[in-house]
């Protein structure tokens, strides 16, 4: 038996997973090489040995410090324990001041000699998540300006909608378009015409710096702003502020007879969601009203009169 005890120990230990085996009620009955040394470095575990320690009130207690995580894993294992379900996974973060983790675990049970023990293994997966992440950035930047894409900006729409009903707060969104940009494209090239594209994304993007701020390339010369929590009147300012800010750079757009420098057409709604409306009725408003102000001369703003309650826009135009 100790024979055979010390070979399966010597298998175990070979792992690179950290392997911890419990019984039924919870406490520690054999840990694999890779988990011992966990205990060895992680600075929130005082090591000891894992003798008498009980798995499950670690986790209850990490728990009621308000480690989620912790209050999930014990779920699992205790819905693994009364045969609720074969396996239970949980993909978690470990990190630290210095380093990044994830690690994903795997809850399994087996009877031996009419006793059950519960086997939970531990699986390093930074590298995994690093990669998602990484791809996950690739498909969620404008690949010219290096601000959000369209996409990213719709889900980040649909996440402040949420909120904004909740917490009956407003939502201003600007739709802004850079005039005349196939004539930059035309007389300048395409190098020099992504190169304005990523000057403008940085400054329009320091306009949205709080958390429910957001600013994307809508694609094309578009640009889109949404402003969480603010009401029109400080969107209006702030879309004026850049409307003239653009034009006293005089970024040249010499085939431009009227105004020969880089002009913004900008279209501002801001609406109260609720249950009645939809996030498509703000981007559609503010749609219309870019076209609004391109329709007015370029160069200006067009905001919604009130606040947004129907596709019947009243509006004004700024310059």
């Amino acid at each position: 038996m100790i024979e055979s005890y010390d070979f399966v120990k010597a298998v175990l230990d070979t792992a690179s997973e950290g392997i911890v085996v419990i019984d039924s009620d919870g406490d520690i009955q054999f840990a694999n090489h890779s988990w011992d040394e966990t205990g060895r470095v992680e600075p929130w575990f005082e090591y000891g040995g894992w003798k008498g320690v009980n798995y499950l009130k670690v986790c209850d207690e990490a728990g009621k410090a308000g480690d989620s995580f912790a209050l999930r894993a014990a779920k699992g294992i205790r819905k693994v324990s009364r045969a609720e379900q074969d396996l239970y996974y949980l993909e978690y973060p470990c990190h630290s001041p210095l380093n990044q983790r994830w690690f994903m675990m795997r809850v399994s049970q087996f009877i031996l000699s009419d006793t059950q023990f519960l086997v939970i293994s531990h699986r390093d997966i930074t590298e995994q998540k690093l990669a998602e992440q990484e791809v996950s950035k690739l498909t969620s930047v404008d690949d010219i300006t290096g601000i959000p894409n369209r996409r990213v900006f719709g889900e980040f729409l649909d996440q402040q909608w949420v909120r904004a009903i909740r917490m009956k707060t407003p939502i201003s969104l600007a739709r802004l378009g850079i005039d005349h940009f196939k004539k930059i494209n035309d007389t300048y090239g395409r190098t020099l015409g992504d190169g304005y594209l990523r000057s403008l994304g940085d400054i329009l993007s320091k306009s949205a710096n709080r958390p429910d701020d957001m600013c994307a390339r809508y694609g094309g010369d578009e640009f889109t702003i949404l402003l969480g929590g603010t009401e029109k009147e400080g969107a209006h300012s702030l879309m004026l502020k850049l409307l003239r800010n653009i034009r006293a750079l005089k970024i040249p757009n010499e085939q431009v007879k009227a105004k020969p420098i880089l002009t913004l057409s900008i279209g501002l709604a801001e609406i109260y969601p609720n249950k009645n409306n939809k996030p498509e009725d703000l981007l559609l408003a503010a749609n219309k009203l870019l076209h609004a102000a391109k329709d007015a001369g370029r160069d200006s703003l067009a905001v919604t009169e009130s606040v947004l309650k129907s596709t019947d826009l009243g509006f004004k135009i700024y310059s």
